[in-house]
C-alpha cells in the first residue's frame, strides 16, 4: 500500500519523485470539493486522515514541506501494512484563514464520513476552535509546537511546549551569554500571548527579567515602531513569538539596523526557510530551539533525511521541524491505534493513561498526559543554514 492525498471529488493524488512543488509563491492546495459519503465511516477501506495545514497567509511558507513529510509517514505506515488492516489516505485541508471556517470545513467531512481522524501544522487558534467543534469525535493529533494548557478530548499533542524549548533555552543563553534583560514581540493571537504568558511564569526562576512585550497583527510588514521601541529600551534579547512570513519581515528589518550588535534574539519557531527568506545577514546572533532540526546529525534524524531525499529528490521542500512535526504527529496517531486496536477516541485515550512510545526521527519519545515528551535542541543560525549547539 502507498499513502495518497484525496482531493477534487476523491480523486487520489500519488506523489512521485518531484511531484512536490517547491515555489512557495505559486503553489496552493486544492481546495477541497468532496462528495458527501454513502457509507458510513466504519465501512470504509482506508483510514482517511484530514491533513490540516496551512497554504496561505503568513504561515503558507510550512506547507510544502507538511505535505511531503506527511506523504512519507503515510506511505512508511502503509507498507508496514496500514492501520487496522486499512490504507491510510490524506485528506488535505487548508488550515489558514478564519478559524470557525476551518473548523466547520473539518467537522463537515467528519459528520459525512470523509475523515476519521486530524492531524496536522497549524496555528493554535485553529486548534482551539478544532478542539472545541470536534468533541473528540475523532483523533486529532496536533503536531505544531504551542502555548501549553491543551486537554480537550479526544486530542494528542506532538508538539514542544514552552517549559520544554523557551525556559531551558532562555537559561542557557542566560548562562552562557549573560542574556538576561528579554522583550517579547510576537503576533497577536493566542499562540504568542499564551506563550508570553508561560514566559512571565519562570523568568524569575532563572534571575530573568522581561523588559517589554509587543505584539503586532498577525501578517504585519513594517516593523519600524517595533525596531524603534527595542533600540530605546533596555533589553539584551528578543524572544521572537511570530509566525513565518511575519517573521521573514522582522529579521530583515532588524539586519538593517545595528540592534544585531547588542541583541541577541531567540525564536521557537524559525525554520530554514525563513532564514532563506530573511537572508543570509539577517541570522546574526539569531538562536532557534526545537525537537528537530534539518541540521541534526544524529542517527535518526539523518536517516530520515537520507529516505526523505530518495522519495522526494534533492529539489524537495526543505525538511524542516514543522514539515517533521507532521511526520511524527502521523506516527504517533499510528502508535496510538495499534495499541487500541482501534480508532475510538476514548480507547486511544485509554491506551494513552499507559507507557506509550516510539522510536523516530526524534529519538526514544513518549507519551506523558496526552503530550509527546521528547529532547530539545537549540541551534544558533549560521548565514542561512543552522549549526546545532547543544541539547537543552
Amino acid at each position: 500500500m502507498s499513502s495518497s492525498l484525496q482531493h477534487h471529488d476523491d480523486v487520489s493524488w500519488r506523489p512521485e519523485p518531484g511531484d512536490v512543488p517547491t515555489d512557495h509563491s505559486v503553489y496552493r492546495a486544492p481546495i477541497l470539493r468532496i462528495r458527501p459519503s454513502e457509507h458510513p465511516r466504519s465501512r470504509s477501506t482506508a483510514v482517511n486522515v484530514g491533513l490540516v495545514i496551512p497554504m496561505h497567509g503568513p504561515a503558507g511558507i510550512f506547507g510544502l514541506s507538511c505535505i511531503a513529510c506527511s506523504v512519507l509517514a503515510g506511505e512508511e505506515i502503509n507498507a508496514e501494512g496500514g492501520l487496522l488492516g486499512r490504507e491510510v489516505r490524506l485528506v488535505p485541508i487548508d488550515g489558514a484563514g478564519n478559524p470557525e471556517v476551518v473548523a466547520g470545513r473539518v467537522v463537515e467531512l467528519v459528520r459525512d464520513g470523509q475523515v476519521d481522524a486530524i492531524t496536522g501544522w497549524h496555528l493554535s487558534h485553529v486548534r482551539r476552535a478544532l478542539a472545541a467543534h470536534l468533541h473528540g469525535e475523532v483523533p486529532y493529533v496536533y503536531s505544531s509546537l504551542y502555548e501549553g494548557g491543551e486537554h480537550a478530548p479526544g486530542v494528542f499533542m506532538a508538539g514542544e511546549t514552552p517549559d520544554q524549548q523557551i525556559a531551558p533555552a532562555m537559561a542557557w543563553l542566560a548562562r552562557e551569554m549573560g542574556v538576561r534583560r528579554w522583550a517579547v514581540v510576537g503576533d497577536d493571537y493566542l499562540w504568542p500571548r499564551g506563550s508570553a504568558s508561560a514566559v512571565r511564569r519562570f523568568v524569575g526562576d532563572f534571575g530573568l527579567q522581561l523588559t517589554d512585550e509587543i505584539f503586532v497583527p498577525l501578517g504585519q510588514h513594517n516593523f519600524d515602531r517595533v525596531i524603534s521601541r527595542l533600540r530605546s529600551g533596555s533589553a539584551q534579547g528578543v524572544l521572537m513569538l511570530l509566525v513565518g512570513q511575519d517573521a521573514v519581515h522582522f529579521n530583515r528589518a532588524f539586519a538593517e539596523t545595528d540592534l544585531d550588535e547588542r541583541l541577541v534574539r531567540l525564536s521557537p519557531l524559525m525554520d530554514e526557510n525563513m532564514l532563506l527568506a530573511s537572508g543570509p545577514e539577517a541570522g546574526r546572533q539569531l538562536y532557534s530551539a526545537a525537537g528537530y532540526f534539518g541540521a541534526l546529525a544524529t542517527e535518526d534524524a539523518l536517516d530520515l533525511l537520507g529516505r526523505y531525499v530518495r522519495r522526494f529528490g534533492p529539489d524537495a521542500p526543505v525538511l524542516n521541524s514543522m514539515g517533521e512535526s507532521c511526520y511524527e504527529a502521523l506516527r504517533l496517531l499510528a502508535t496510538l491505534v495499534r495499541q487500541a486496536r482501534s480508532l475510538d477516541v476514548r480507547s486511544m485515550s485509554h491506551t494513552a493513561e499507559s507507557p506509550v512510545g516510539y522510536h523516530g526521527p526524534r529519538g526514544s519519545v513518549h507519551l506523558r498526559d496526552h503530550h509527546l515528551m521528547q529532547r530539545v535542541y537549540l541551534a544558533r543560525a549560521d548565514g542561512t543554514v543552522y549549526d546545532v549547539v547543544t541539547q537543552l
